[in-house]
This record gives structure tokens, sequence and C-alpha cells, in this order.
């Protein structure tokens, strides 16, 4: 079965940086994209960046040069790097997983087929 476990979420101030980890097993697929999305009490879930298995990357807009999400395919590990935070980035965040259409249809959800149990950054 696949599994994604998310950790490195925390409360940092405005300004300031985290890096979250999503450690990825029991998949064999050559061709897949991986995604972090977050969602905001009372929000809907929304994409933050998404990285294809060829390494293409997409951002959101509001997060585009100050997120990087990148993957290490040794290590199996989706990493994203978030800096100069801003409280409005407070949210919990999820990793993601797909195989068919994710791409494609990115930042919407729908097509993400295997999801970790999130982690909760708050910024203030």
């Amino acid at each position: 079965d696949v599994q994604l476990v998310e950790s490195g979420g925390g409360s940092v101030q405005a300004g300031g940086s985290l890096r979250l980890s999503c450690a990825a097993s029991g998949y064999t697929y050559s061709s897949y994209s991986m995604s972090w999305f977050r969602q905001a009490p009372g929000k809907e879930r929304e994409g933050v960046g998404a990285i294809r298995s060829d390494g293409t990357t997409r951002y959101a807009d509001s997060v585009k040069g100050r997120f990087t999400i990148s993957k290490d395919n040794t290590e199996n590990t989706l990493s994203l790097q978030m800096n100069s935070l801003k409280p409005e980035d407070t949210a919990m965040y999820y990793c993601a997983l797909d195989v068919g259409m994710g791409w494609v249809h990115w930042p919407k959800d729908t097509d993400f087929d295997y999801w970790g149990q999130g982690t909760q950054v708050t910024v203030s």
C-alpha cells in the first residue's frame, strides 16, 4: 500500500522559514506527480506546489518565489522549503501522490489518489 507521512510542521513568526517533508513508500510508479496542498479553517483545500516525475514543478501564485518543492528520489522524500512565511500561510499541509490526471488538473485536488495525514503550519 502507498503510504505518505508528513513531518516538519510547527509554529514560526512571520518572515521565518520551515521545511516540510513527506516520506513516501509502497509505490513503484515511474510516472507520477506529487503535490503539497493546504487547507486553512473555513477554506477549501488549495494546491501549493507540485512536482512531476521528470522534475517539472509548478506553484500557486501566492507562494511563487517563497516556496520550493523538491523530491529526493533516492530517499523517496518530497520536501517543501517555505521561506518568508506569512500569517496567511497558516494551514494544515498535506502531501499527495497521483498517477493519473493530477498534473493536468492541478491545483485541483480531485485526481490525487493518495494522501498523507497532514502537518500543521502556524505563522504568527
